[in-house]
């Protein structure tokens, strides 16, 4: 593996550093918005061909690959800058990319990759696990269409959507489904998170679609589903690395400038070695995250990489964050000051978009089956 960065990288690094640092002061504004995220952001990362970031030149992509897309999400972690991009432009798109028949791709990938349209997946179910089995949802086939009823929770930036990526079971199937959240039957709630990012209750009372709104074959849901959330788990590992980097780096200063007894407080032994181990453990999750990426690019088998690097890496984060606000002392748990900001995302990027459970179940079948 080659961890060194080409300078294409470098460069695209240091553009969305920029971009976001101009959009970092809508963070604290934009938290329980019902809408959650700033036009004028979303349209710079469409004019910079990031709302397409891993889809073909054929559907207006960027052809970008998942390495390229790490160095993203580290900016994006940086930044904590709130937008729709992992929902629509990596976990949408690489559904309709991968299951998509010809005529969804057509109608929807050039939308999202021009960042025209938003897409977003209503996945997760009250009380029930992220893995298969937790899916409970109903989709009741009735002629040319199908109906389904339930709820959903924590789906991201529901009210912004053009059309929700429903995971649904048809019997013994899980099977998805595009649908109109403004369809009759549907109620949007917004709900309060440890974030306060915008998350949306879902739910649906007898929601008819057609039939031909259902992704890929049935049967096939799961496995759609699965092969795209393994490089959404390398890119919340990414943003959590880059989070990380960010807090440490802010911590560090503050334990340079704070002094108690004469002396900066980054000098007494128990805040340095936090420190240390801080950044030793953001350096390990760093080089798994890359492995993870760069094994995906190359056509490897990261079934039980993508999970390592998504449990170790929001640990990580988890964990660099407390103690920053441990080293600020009673300012860190204060609003104004940004250790608990990055502290309350990283218990959530912990929490989502696969459990910690769920995550050492795969990495345990990988090891014993």
């Amino acid at each position: 593996m080659d961890l060194a960065f080409t300078d294409e990288q470098d460069m695209l690094r240091d553009a969305v550093r920029s971009l976001c640092a101009d959009a970092a002061d809508t963070v604290r504004s934009l938290e329980d918005d019902p809408k959650g995220y700033d036009d004028g952001f979303w349209n710079q990362l469409a004019a910079m061909g990031l709302t397409g970031l891993m889809l073909t030149e054929e559907h207006g992509g960027s052809a970008m690959s998942l390495l390229d897309a790490v160095v993203v999400y580290e900016e994006f972690g940086r930044s904590l800058v709130p937008s729709p991009h992992l929902a629509s432009s990596v976990v949408a798109a690489g559904i309709l990319a991968e299951a998509g028949s010809p005529e969804q791709q057509a109608e929807w990938l050039p939308l999202l990759a021009a960042g025209d349209a938003i897409l977003v997946p209503a996945w997760l179910e009250p009380d029930n696990g992220s893995g298969p089995t937790g899916v409970q949802m109903k989709a009741r086939p009735d002629g040319d269409t199908t109906v389904l009823t339930g709820t959903k929770r924590h789906v991201p930036f529901a009210s912004s959507a053009d059309r929700l990526i429903v995971v649904a079971r048809t019997g013994d199937n899980v099977d998805l489904y595009l649908m109109d959240p403004a369809a009759d039957g549907v109620t949007l709630t917004l709900q309060r998170t440890v974030a306060g990012d915008t998350q949306y209750r879902v739910d649906l009372d007898g929601v008819r679609i057609p039939t031909t709104d259902r992704i890929g074959d049935s049967g096939t849901g799961w496995d759609t589903w699965h092969a795209v959330m393994l490089d959404a788990m390398v890119l919340v590992a990414a943003q959590a690395i880059g989070a990380a980097l960010a807090t440490h780096a802010l911590t560090t200063d503050y334990a340079r400038e704070r002094h108690q007894f004469d002396k900066p407080i980054g000098s007494f032994q128990s805040i340095s070695h936090y420190l240390s181990d801080g950044i030793t453990a953001i350096d390990g999750g760093r080089i798994l995250v890359h492995q993870a990426a760069w094994a995906r690019d190359q056509g490897r088998d990261v079934t039980t990489l993508a999970p390592m690097a998504k449990l170790f890496a929001t640990q990580t984060c988890r964990d660099v964050t407390s103690v920053a606000i441990q080293v600020h002392g009673g300012m860190g748990f204060t609003v104004e000051c940004d250790a608990q900001l990055y502290f309350r995302r990283a218990k959530s990027w912990q929490l989502n978009w696969v459990e910690p459970e769920r995550l050492e179940e795969l990495i345990a079948a990988g090891i014993l089956d």
